[in-house]
């Protein structure tokens, strides 16, 4: 399970271009699912507009669930949303058959206040630059190093174009309600 939630909807003049939710927010959940589970073959999406009724105006919706289910036949659950009023929250759930792997969100810091008012703990990121700051930093380096040796970059051409297809499936998804193989949208990866 991938969740991903923004702290703000975009403005309205950017949800009119951006493709939609699939192709601006859930792609790099996408990217994400096939880091870790490999290649999907089948999404079926649902969205309504929960948070912003001008994004419904523009077309789009601002919550999400992306069921996703992958050539080895696991499945996986995206949920996203374009306002989480307490901040970016990114998290990934994994289970299997001998135990699961969880990624929190990173709080700026660890401290923690435990009182008799109750327990409180740092607030999260705002945004994802502050989130990913060092991963972009990272993935930057690793393109340069792979251009200057003259090797494959760790993301390949269809590495980028994966989560695109998947993107326009899920938006076809939404709109037929019902799920959409990855080889509707693009025959290639049949």
């Amino acid at each position: 399970k991938i969740t991903s939630y923004d702290p703000a909807p975009p403005p309205i003049s950017y949800v009119k271009v951006s493709g939609g939710i699939f192709l601006d927010m859930t792609i790099h959940d996408f990217d994400m699912a096939r880091f870790l589970l490999g290649d999907v073959e089948e999404v079926y999406a649902a969205g309504a507009v929960l948070v912003d009724p001008e994004i419904g105006k523009a077309g789009d919706v601002d919550t999400a669930v992306v069921t996703l289910r992958f050539k080895s036949g696991a499945l996986g659950v995206i949920t996203n949303c374009r306002k989480a009023t307490y901040g970016h929250d990114q998290r990934i759930e994994i289970l299997g058959e001998k135990g699961g792997l969880f990624a929190e969100n990173p709080l700026p810091h660890a401290t923690r206040i435990a009182n008799e008012s109750g327990y409180r703990a740092s607030t999260l990121h705002y945004f994802f630059i502050e989130r990913y700051r060092e991963a972009y930093i990272a993935e930057i380096k690793a393109f340069v190093e792979a251009v200057r040796e003259g090797k494959e970059p760790p993301v390949t051409g269809l590495d980028g174009k994966i989560p695109v297809v998947m993107g326009h499936a899920a938006k076809r998804s939404l709109l037929e309600r019902r799920p959409v193989r990855l080889s509707e949208i693009d025959p290639s990866l049949g």
